[in-house]
């Protein structure tokens, strides 16, 4: 009798603290002997403290901003209560750092964005953003990890390194202006997130899987030499047209590597181009499995097969659904299958990775998984290595 051994590599993070750590309250007018300020706050705490911050309960805004140049987790003194901080936060990078953030509300005030101010010299810094209201972020020097998950985002995500679960916002991009010298040991991740405009990959120091997401285009404008990158069961749906395909790379910089895209669903209006998929520069590209509401056009060299054209399919812009002929569409494969057990469905829910792992977030104030990988297929004289990730409300 053959048995399966099951190895658990499980990181919960955020639900534990250091020993040594220290507990500091912010409350307005610093009721109770706590700080008044967020900022004196910082002053005080010592690398791995925590910062608990009391909304206020008229929910106006610590009105401040803030640099952080400590290792310092920002949390709620009221579960699942957003505190309002009106400013600017600037991350000071330096080697080790790592500065989390949960419940922060930045308002709508555009002007105001969470920034990392510059490259990390001799390791790596670490952003970490959960259950967040934010207008940007911009964390794009080198050697800088951003995770975020369960955040809404009035505008764009730019980020040079890191795992992107869950959230909402107008446009998410992996970039880079320079490559990492110190460079992470996992690669980009972009899974179950809805961006209004794009999803895409403009850096050129990691691989890149983007899964599960509901956008409206995927692009990839860069990569790294010799990887291996996948965007795998994305909805994508653009009503409006643009003036690129819905699918596009265009890597000009010299560097190789491969692109599989499978399993996506796929309707856009026709504007300056009716292709499907268009691929220029130096990617291998390879579309299998693909299921489009428009005639199935592509342009550029890929190797393809299997992809559907018009298909009958029923997009939703506003609760994220797809359903028609996406349904059992996808990659037979048992390495693809649904959770469900079933053949894979192209879009979004299809998978491993599906959009339901995500969606709708948590309501009750209770601890969410933002993030669990399991290898594709198990057979029974394997180890079984589950990885995953969850924060606290």
């Amino acid at each position: 009798m053959k048995t399966l051994k099951i190895t658990f590599a499980v990181v919960i993070g955020l639900f534990s603290s250091l020993a040594s750590a220290t507990d500091l309250y912010v409350r307005n007018l610093g009721a109770g002997g706590a700080y008044a300020t967020v900022s004196a706050a910082i002053t005080a705490a010592a690398n791995g403290d925590r910062i608990i911050i009391q909304p206020k309960t008229n929910g106006s805004a610590y009105v401040e901003n803030l640099t952080i140049n400590k290792s310092l987790t920002f949390i709620s003194e009221t579960t699942y209560n957003k505190y309002f901080i009106q400013g600017s936060i600037t991350i000071t990078p330096a080697a080790g750092r790592v500065v989390t953030f949960h419940n922060l509300s930045s308002g709508n005030f555009t002007i105001y964005n969470v920034t990392v101010n510059g490259a990390t010299t001799g390791g790596r810094t670490t952003l970490n953003l959960y259950n967040c209201y934010l207008n940007n972020v911009d964390a794009v020097p080198a050697n800088t990890t951003t995770n975020m998950s369960g955040c809404t985002v009035g505008g764009y995500v730019y980020f040079s390194h890191g795992r992107i679960t869950g959230n909402h916002a107008q446009s998410i991009t992996a970039y880079n202006t320079s490559a990492d010298t110190v460079l992470a040991t996992d690669d980009i991740e972009i899974i179950g997130n809805s961006a209004d405009f794009s999803i895409a990959n403009q850096q050129s120091s990691y691989n890149f899987k983007i899964y599960n997401n509901f956008t409206a285009g995927l692009y990839t404008y860069a990569i790294k030499n010799g990887s291996t990158n996948e965007m795998i069961n994305n909805t994508v749906y653009q009503p409006n047209g643009g003036d690129v395909a819905p699918i596009y790379i265009s890597v000009n910089e010299g560097n190789t590597g491969t692109l599989a895209i499978m399993n996506n669903a796929v309707s856009f209006a026709v504007a300056q181009t009716t292709s499907c998929i268009q691929s220029n520069g130096f990617v291998n590209v390879t579309a299998s499995y693909n299921v489009f509401t428009n005639t199935y056009v592509s342009e550029g060299v890929t190797t393809q097969n299997n992809n559907i054209g018009n298909a009958n399919i029923n997009f939703d812009g506003t609760y994220y659904t797809v359903t028609g002929m996406n349904v059992n569409a996808g990659n037979p494969s048992v390495a693809y299958t649904d959770l469900d057990l079933t053949r894979n469905d192209a879009g979004h829910y299809g998978g491993s990775n599906s959009w339901a792992n995500y969606w709708a977030p948590d309501s009750g104030a209770m601890p969410q998984i933002n993030y669990l990988v399991t290898p594709r297929v198990i057979l029974n004289t394997s180890t079984l290595n589950v990885t995953g990730s969850g924060f606290s409300k």
